[in-house]
């Protein structure tokens, strides 16, 4: 069942009762019957029915985040800056859309070839809480500009942004068969995939989510494009102000509540400035990060999304400090209703503690101390994750040979956690496969076809 519930005041709110098997199979048909449409609207008509999804976007920014912060406790200003990205996404595949979709000549031996890019059919999309607007945009704004149609699974805790952003689209002009929301189970989606009017998925979401739509896609011969867990290093090589050097990393840890899959997980800080990093970072923390209420523009630390994902990122606190760690502050579940956990640094963490390769979804820094530069990079690739990763430092030039040696998708030099709609967005190993956003974001459901003149 979909639910909302408050996770400042544990109040459930509303509940939606999941789609019926009649109900998603008649929506599969639907976006079938859509996509033998839409793909063949001008990509120009296309692209400015985005461009008038952007100014909606941006005209409801605030209904938008007052859902999100009721939905899943986000702080209401974080809420408006995820619709600004979101706007900026669908601006930026209406602007480039016509020429990304340009055929390409190809020389060949002997005669001569062009590749066109064609849409492939209708897709699923299973979307998470954590961004209820903008992961859903960096999937959808590309595959409508293609020409793809979608059917967009939210998730269970999310339903509100789920029927907004329907709205938006439909008044911007995408056709209700072209995009359509459903309220389906997770036990439904397995048979949607095995439907052979659905020719891809999207999942953005968890290892094991991942594991089990990449399995059920496999099966069904379906194209997956998975953007999973993540626990991101931000190696900190020197600093000529370590004050802005904390508050930097730990914005980008504590950002949505440290609930972000390329968010800064573990800070790697070498042996000479480690002490003093540790100390700063840990006063920053206890300091600044005060919980109140997400609806507050002035709260800096708001609950996460569900009183169980507190409860889960606390029993891995206690499992850390259990097996070894230090914990350096915060680490408790904060009394009172609500989703609320203190603000956390750890150190002393090893490989023999779950939490070394585990991915923490909430706000704990997990700090550690290398004595050189080459230890950061072990400790850096020491992951089952590659999503993505940052380097701190002065020399531009040395920042870029230690971004050039660490196993992630994405790496960030004095910057960390970021996304912008020009920029690829993905990650290797355990973190998933595909790339959603830029030139190559709507490359991934297309047809590159040849033909040869």
């Amino acid at each position: 069942m979909y639910a909302v519930t408050d996770p400042a005041t544990g109040e459930l709110i509303e509940k939606i009762e999941n789609a019926t098997d009649e109900d998603v199979r008649e929506a599969i048909d639907r976006v079938h019957r859509g996509y033998l449409s839409w793909r063949h609207r001008p990509v120009t008509e296309r692209a400015k029915i985005m461009s008038r999804a952007a100014e909606l976007f941006a005209e409801r920014a605030d209904e938008l985040a007052a859902i999100m912060t009721l939905e899943m406790g986000k702080r209401i200003n974080e809420g408006r800056g995820e619709i600004a990205v979101v706007v900026d996404i669908f601006n930026y595949y209406a602007d480039n859309g016509p020429s990304l979709l340009a055929d390409e000549p190809l020389p060949i031996r002997g005669g001569e070839a062009v590749i066109t890019k064609e849409p492939i059919g209708a897709l699923l999309g299973i979307m998470p809480w954590n961004f209820p607007c903008y992961q859903v945009a960096r999937f959808v704004a590309p595959n409508l500009v293609l020409g793809n149609t979608i059917l967009l699974k939210h998730a269970s805790i999310c339903p509100r942004s789920a029927a907004a952003i329907e709205q938006i689209l439909h008044d911007a002009g995408v056709p209700e068969d072209v995009y359509l929301n459903v309220f389906a189970s997770s036990a439904q989606i397995p048979w949607m995939l095995a439907d052979p009017r659905i020719q891809g998925v999207s999942l953005t979401g968890s290892e094991q989510a991942g594991i089990s739509v990449a399995a059920e896609a496999g099966k069904n011969l379906k194209k997956a494009v998975l953007e999973l867990g993540g626990s991101d290093p931000l190696i900190v090589l020197d600093t000529d102000d370590m004050d802005e050097t904390v508050k930097a990393t730990a914005t980008a840890r504590m950002r949505n509540c440290g609930q972000s899959c390329n968010a800064p997980k573990r800070m790697i800080v070498l042996a000479d400035i480690y002490d003093d990093f540790v100390d700063r970072l840990t006063k920053h923390l206890a300091e600044y990060y005060v919980p109140g209420d997400p609806a507050d523009p002035a709260t800096k630390l708001p609950p996460l999304a569900s009183v169980a994902a507190a409860d889960e990122v606390a029993a891995q606190v206690e499992r850390a400090v259990r097996q070894g760690a230090t914990l350096r502050t915060g680490g408790h579940r904060i009394d009172g209703p609500g989703a609320y956990l203190e603000a956390t640094v750890l150190t002393g963490l090893t490989p023999e503690m779950d939490a070394y390769y585990e991915e923490i979804f909430g706000p704990v820094v997990l700090v550690f101390r290398a004595e050189t530069e080459d230890e950061a990079i072990a400790i850096a690739n020491d992951t089952p994750f590659g999503l993505g990763a940052s380097v701190f430092g002065t020399d531009r030039d040395r920042a870029r040979r230690v971004a050039e040696q660490i196993d992630a998708g994405m790496v960030y030099l004095n910057s960390a956690g970021g996304s912008q709609a020009d920029l690829p967005f993905g990650g290797i190993k355990r973190s998933g496969m595909g790339r959603e956003l830029g030139p190559l974001g709507i490359e991934e459901f297309m047809n590159k076809k040849s033909i040869r003149l």
